[in-house]
């Protein structure tokens, strides 16, 4: 192996450079104009704060305090943008400096967690697309991790192990991309290679009939016997009880180091392997973080890759080249040695043209991530990332011993068959292996945190190691977004959860990175760590100005004021480089007001929900949950979502706020025109925020009380919405607020889910408080086969915290009932479907909690307001309740009655086909023997 460190002229040729953006001076001037206004605000604030006994005094600090946060954060917010870098690779150099022989190997990892909402015709098509890099395939080991021990999800990687001996070979023989069959053949690339058609359509047919396998197996829910035959992979799921109680499931469907393993063009194929982690119910298994250490510790024992990469099940590979692109930054010589990680941006290509949800997060792939990297590297985002392994086990960086990636010959396996190698690898994902180690807490990932992906990328920068962002002209991965506003607030709510958890851990980048990491570093992580907490500003602002314009008392100077200046100078700054910013990097105007609306939303619900459930958690009341994001949807909201229309449909207690909020300022709007109180100069700046806040909510309006679809806002939340926000609109702003508070400890907790199920499953769910009632129902929805003539009928048992069962159902189809809750702690829901068939069970559990009001404010007046608002509330989940379990009910009759109008169609079309059949029979047959007679009369 040669490396060739030095040019023709003796310097050095670097694998990447660095560049600084041109104009950061400019931008730099602009930052301190614009916190010398704040810093304004801020005294104006404090010199003109009213008088004891005059009115709008206490509102006015509140504003105070929110502008003090808002300006502290600003501040946060600059280390993003104050020291920006962009990374630019040269992979020819690279491709000079080592030959094929002398890569490094490269392990991936892919996860999957549930086959319903992760679909394995998704999964496979990842698995694919990075299994045909364009990189040697001796040097590739393709891990999929399934916690869901799916054999199903197995099923779907065993036929693309065999997919793959022919669409790596097309891949690499016409050089096309992407490398997702999926994704090549709906892009336009697929019709305009006119250079290759026969062998184009001769691969796509062969996907399309492997997808057609995949699909119905998905559909039925189970595998055949026929095919079970086939595999000896299959057996290991006849010890298999549940998705959360199996034993360790391991098969190298590919082995790279097997000389048989070959393309159809007698091509060496990478490894392939199928992992599902042993569960047992009385272990923690840690969710994403102790899946990916599993991984890293069968890894090391099969193929033992010397750089990781992973990357979500929904994010497959759209550039061939990117293992090429990650090695620049590892095995260059100079800097090469400190970097750790190399992080892609995670981008999505099911954005609409305005991205109605913000979902491609415009501004932090672009502009937020390259500022962290001039500071030495961004934060671990979980997927599309490249690890050394090293880093990955817990080894500090020595700058004392740098070095670039070891490159390990190929090992001589201990082992001397395939079957030996998975019977040892299988013992390290033993769910008892990782007890008295330091997996989870010095080596791998951390565990302890929804996103431990962030946590442990600042623990090995912490150690001395860099990271890189890499943000290629084609990007890297694609991914699937959010397609629903509940989606979009459930995941950001996950997010910034976990990431408030950080700073309050011992892994704060406020203490534990001090001094480890540089202060820019340092501060872009709290600027993320510090989300939830805009939540509560964001809310006073967005409520209580509007409130007080009502009542006619200025909150802002008026026009003719010098103090006006700074505010309107803000104002138009922050929003104007906002707009520059996003349409400078792809976006659209109405993209940016879309991106607006989200950023509203988001603070005053997602980012609220994730403040008060860390803080009940760290107080002990709850415990850490990780949500799984669905990545699939029907067509209507399919259909509404390339429309661009906002999908609400959720009754949840975001949607409440959000609908409260708007209709406040829509109130507040009405009646300041109506009084003609928003026309003096003095309300200008009170007026402006009202109207920028009603328009912003126009989707939301429409969805109250305009839309007829399925996507509108449900009508127990108008209801609500409107009851909550005339009450505030007629109180005073210590009743908004309390009633604020009292809304939040007083929602009803709800848990509503479709199971997919055959044999036992068993759902758990956390009863708040003793003495809580509990509503619940379940319906079986949807049968597996329509030619079932029978209604398939399923057992529920409930059991307490304690063990002792509450309710026993046995052989119903639907049920409703509800029960108090003796004894807080987890509830036990176990279904038990007798029949060889898969079921599909809608259940829904409402926690009712009535809150004893002596906790709140002693007030005569109050809380009879606050008792008629619970009960009016309680009530209004009640309707929902009932209304839930008619809709579920009645689709259960429609598929009972289509199934069995299907049923008599079939039975009269071949009742029909035999009739005619019999008929053309006997015509045949009185031929015959008309002809036989005929022939006997002649002779």
């Amino acid at each position: 192996m040669e490396r060739k460190k030095k040019n023709g002229n003796g310097g050095y040729n670097p694998l990447f450079e660095t560049k600084r953006p041109k104009g950061i001076a400019i931008y730099r001037l602009f930052a301190v104009s614009v916190f010398f206004c704040i810093s304004l605000i801020w005294t104006y604030r404090a010199t003109q704060l009213p008088t004891n006994g005059e009115e709008g005094r206490w509102v006015w600090i509140g504003l105070f305090g929110a502008e003090l946060w808002f300006g502290f954060y600003w501040i946060l917010t600059q280390s993003l943008r104050w020291n920006p870098v962009y990374r630019r690779t040269f992979k020819d150099r690279l491709s000079k400096r080592y030959d094929e022989g002398n890569l490094p190997g490269v392990d991936i990892f892919v996860c999957t967690a549930d086959p319903e909402m992760e679909p394995p015709i998704m999964v496979i098509n990842t698995v694919l697309s990075v299994m045909a890099y364009d990189y040697p395939p001796e040097k590739l080991a393709i891990y999929l991790s399934d916690d869901a021990g799916s054999e199903i999800t197995f099923y779907a990687l065993l036929e693309a192990s065999k997919f793959a001996k022919h669409w790596i070979q097309f891949c690499k023989k016409f050089r096309v991309d992407p490398r997702s069959p999926a994704a090549y053949f709906t892009s336009s690339l697929d019709t305009e290679n006119a250079a290759f058609p026969g062998e184009s359509a001769a691969i796509k047919k062969m996907y399309e009939e492997m997808k057609n396998r995949i699909v119905t197996a998905s559909e039925v829910g189970r595998i055949s016997e026929e095919i079970r035959s086939k595999h000896e992979g299959f057996s290991r799921w006849d010890s298999y009880t549940s998705r959360r109680d199996h034993d360790t499931i391991l098969q190298i469907l590919i082995d790279g180091k097997d000389p048989n393993a070959m393309d159809i063009e007698g091509n060496v194929l990478p490894t392939l392997v199928y992992l599902a982690r042993e569960k047992r119910p009385e272990y923690h298994h840690n969710f994403k973080a102790g899946a990916m250490n599993a991984l890293i510790r069968v890894s090391s024992k099969i193929s033992k890759g010397q750089i990781i990469l992973n990357v979500d099940c929904d994010m497959y590979s759209n550039n061939s080249q990117v293992i090429r692109d990650a090695l620049c930054f590892f095995l260059d010589e100079e800097n090469g040695p400190e970097i750790a990680f190399v992080q892609f941006p995670q981008i999505f290509d099911n954005i609409t043209e305005n991205d109605i949800y913000s979902s491609s997060m415009r501004v932090i792939p672009e502009v937020e991530f390259h500022g962290l990297d001039g500071y030495g590297g961004p934060m671990y985002v979980g997927t599309g990332c490249f690890h050394r392994r090293e880093t990955l086990t817990g080894k500090i960086f020595n700058n004392e011993n740098r070095s670039v990636v070891y490159i390990e010959k190929d090992r001589e396996r201990s082992e001397s068959t395939l079957h030996e190698l998975q019977e040892t690898a299988k013992g390290l994902a033993h769910c008892t292996y990782e007890q008295n180690s330091q997996w989870g807490k010095e080596m791998g990932l951390k565990y302890g945190c929804p996103v431990e992906d962030v946590i442990t990328g600042l623990s090995i920068q912490c150690q001395g190691w860099k990271s890189v962002y890499y943000n290629p002209t084609r990007k890297a991965f694609l991914g699937l977004a959010a397609t629903t506003l509940p989606q979009v607030l459930t995941q950001h709510k996950r997010w910034t959860e976990g990431q408030l958890q950080i700073l309050l851990s011992k892994f704060s980048p406020a203490w534990y990175a001090n001094g480890r990491i540089s202060l820019g570093l340092q501060l872009g992580y709290c600027c993320y760590c510090f989300w939830s907490v805009n939540s509560i500003p964001v809310l006073y602002y967005s409520i209580i100005p509007s409130l007080y314009l009502l009542k006619g008392v200025a909150l802002f100077p008026k026009c003719s004021s010098p103090w006006f200046i700074p505010f309107a100078y803000v104002i138009f700054s922050k929003f104007a480089a906002s707009l520059v910013e996003f349409l400078f990097f792809g976006g659209t105007i109405k993209g940016w007001w879309n991106d607006q609306r989200i950023w509203l939303y988001k603070r005053t619900t997602s980012y609220l929900f994730a403040l008060i459930d860390t803080i009940s958690k760290t107080l002990g009341f709850s415990e850490t949950t990780f949500v799984i994001s669905a990545k699939v949807s029907d067509q209507d909201v399919s259909n509404r979502y390339k429309k661009e229309m906002m999908e609400f449909g959720d009754s949840s207690p975001m949607s409440t706020i959000l609908a409260t909020i708007a209709l406040i300022n829509l109130f507040c709007l009405v009646g300041a025109v109506m009084k003609k109180v928003g026309l003096d100069e003095k309300m200008f700046l009170q007026s402006l925020l009202c109207v920028v806040l009603v328009l912003i909510n126009i989707p939301l309006y429409q969805g109250l009380f305009f839309r007829e679809d399925r996507g509108k806002m449900p009508k127990n939340v108008t209801i609500r919405s409107v009851v909550l926000a005339l009450s505030m609109k007629m109180g005073s702003a210590a009743v908004v607020l309390a009633l604020i508070l009292a809304l939040l400890p007083s929602v009803k907790i709800v848990l509503a889910i479709g199971i997919f199920m055959q044999g036992e499953e068993c759902l758990s769910y956390d009863v708040k408080y003793t003495g809580d009632t509990l509503l619940v129902s379940f319906v079986v929805v949807k049968y597996e086969s329509s030619w079932q003539k029978d209604q398939q009928v399923v057992d529920l048992v409930v059991k307490g915290p304690s063990g002792e069962q509450i309710i026993d159902f046995r052989e119903r189809v639907s049920e409703k009932f509800e029960f108090v809750s003796h004894e807080k702690g987890l509830h036990r829901f176990c279904f038990i479907n007798k029949s060889p068939y898969y079921e599909t069970i809608d259940f829904e559990v409402q926690e009712n909690h009535f809150t004893v009001y002596d906790e709140h404010a002693k007030d005569e007046h109050f809380n009879p307001l606050l008792e008629q608002i619970s009960k009016l509330e309680s009530a209004i989940h009640n309707i929902y309740f009932e209304q839930h379990w008619l809709i579920v009910e009645n689709e259960r009759k429609r598929i009972v009655t289509e199934a069995m109008s299907n049923r008599a169609v079939h039975k009269a079309f071949f009742e029909s086909a035999a009739l005619i059949g019999a008929c053309i029979l006997q015509v045949y047959l009185l031929r015959r023997l008309f002809n036989r007679k005929l022939r006997t009369s002649r002779v």
